[in-house]
């Protein structure tokens, strides 16, 4: 659905005047009709005449904070953006906000709080694929519904979750491809935090190098969360001189790898270095000059120029400042609301199963990142990205996947 000229016109004028709400207006299906409660409404969630609430899930502490506060801040911009709009079926979304606090068992408590008092009508949220595990046997249980918004392993499709950034086979496999073709790399060095999500993201890796690329690993190694001493680590790849390194270091541990890489002596102007988790929200603590050259493999990156993502963008540091970034996670947290949305007014319903039901084939045309759509495995159809990193802390795009990945998390052979 293309925007007419006076739409457009309308558009700008509205942003100039502080109103958020117009890039994804046309997301909506329903307008503003306001359906009685009681049609609505049949699972007893936490719906009235004029609210619906939500739930959103993530970790505002701890070591996992400085890379989901981007997430809390997209949904909310989202949802007051959608308000603005005029609601949901004629609702205003109120929210219910819980800090997982980087635990995995506080996730699982805060979860089981949202669905089972607050009985809220959508979660957003979690990061790590360890809350997400934690979350989703609740979830489950009482028939939620979460919207998850990290790029992660694969390997699992849930009625009860939409999961809105990348599985392995968009961000890994393609990235890995581009290292052998473009960078002629034949043997690699993996690197991870240790837990779920980095240790079957490298085995995946692995499996592909190997049978795939016919190249050879030469070292894999995790580290705990919060971990902060990577001195031996990087002796060992200095050793190996891998000619690729592929890292899926996450949380407040990238700042203290990527400096003390840089400090090394180990730069992108002398080593290939890919990264499965470093954005502009956690370049903000790294510092750019500090990852200047090497690479991440996301969807979407801050620097993406079309109509879609500048208005994004502005709206995003309008409300959070001049100096507020918006990585891949955070896009992936934004584009949340509004597919739960669109497929609660498809559905004419907020009940959990009507709105799964809802879900697939449900397509944004003014997301961000461009163009998504709801597989029927839960996942979105989406471009894969590789950007290289720039001093300013920005990434400048060098490659793009010709047209959108359809989803696979369960790849064969992997």
């Amino acid at each position: 659905m293309n925007m007419t000229t006076n739409v457009k016109s309308t558009a700008k004028k509205a942003l100039i005047a502080g109103c958020l709400a117009v890039p994804f207006l046309m997301a909506s299906v329903w307008g503003n009709a306001a359906p009685a409660t009681s049609e609505v409404n049949k699972t007893k969630l936490k719906v009235d005449d004029k609210f619906v609430y939500v739930g959103q899930l993530h970790s505002s502490t701890g070591t996992m904070a400085i890379s989901e506060t981007g997430s809390i801040q997209a949904e909310r911009l989202a949802i007051e953006q959608i308000n603005k709009a005029g609601g949901v079926l004629g609702r205003q979304i109120k929210i219910v906000q819980e800090d997982g606090a980087s635990d995995w068992p506080t996730f699982a408590e805060k979860a089981r709080k949202l669905t089972e008092k607050d009985r809220v009508a959508a979660i957003f949220g979690c990061w790590t694929s360890a809350s997400r595990k934690a979350v989703l046997p609740i979830i489950e249980r009482n028939n939620s519904l979460l919207y998850y918004p990290t790029f992660y392993e694969g390997l699992e499709q849930s009625k009860n979750v939409i999961y809105t950034g990348q599985e392995a086979t968009q961000q890994v496999l393609e990235s890995l491809n581009w290292l052998a073709r473009e960078k002629k790399a034949k043997t690699f060095y993996l690197v991870g935090s240790d837990y779920i999500w980095p240790r079957t993201t490298m085995k995946i890796a692995r499996t592909h190098i190997e049978k795939v690329l016919k190249g050879k690993v030469v070292g894999e190694e995790y580290y705990p969360l919060g971990n902060t001493q990577f001195g031996s680590l990087i002796n060992k790849m200095k050793l190996k001189k891998p000619d690729a390194i592929v890292a899926a270091v996450v949380g407040g541990s990238n700042v203290s790898f990527y400096k003390q890489m840089n400090a090394a002596g180990v730069t992108g102007a002398k080593q290939t270095l890919l990264t499965y988790s470093v954005t502009e929200d956690e370049l903000l603590g790294i510092g750019g000059a500090n990852m200047a050259g090497f690479y991440s493999s996301m969807k979407y990156f801050q620097s993406l120029n079309n109509p879609n993502n500048i208005k994004f963008v502005q709206a995003f540091k309008a409300k959070y400042g001049p100096k507020a970034v918006v990585g891949d996670v955070t896009q992936a947290a934004y584009l949340g609301p509004w597919l739960w949305k669109a497929a609660v007014e498809k559905a004419g319903s907020f009940d959990v199963d009507k709105v799964v039901k809802a879900s697939p084939g449900i397509e944004l045309k003014t997301a961000p990142e461009g163009y998504v759509k709801i597989d029927a495995n839960h996942h979105l159809w989406s471009k894969a990205r590789i950007g290289q990193v720039l001093p300013t802390g920005q990434f400048k795009v060098v490659y793009e996947s010709k047209g959108l990945i359809k989803p696979d998390p369960f790849p064969k052979g992997y």
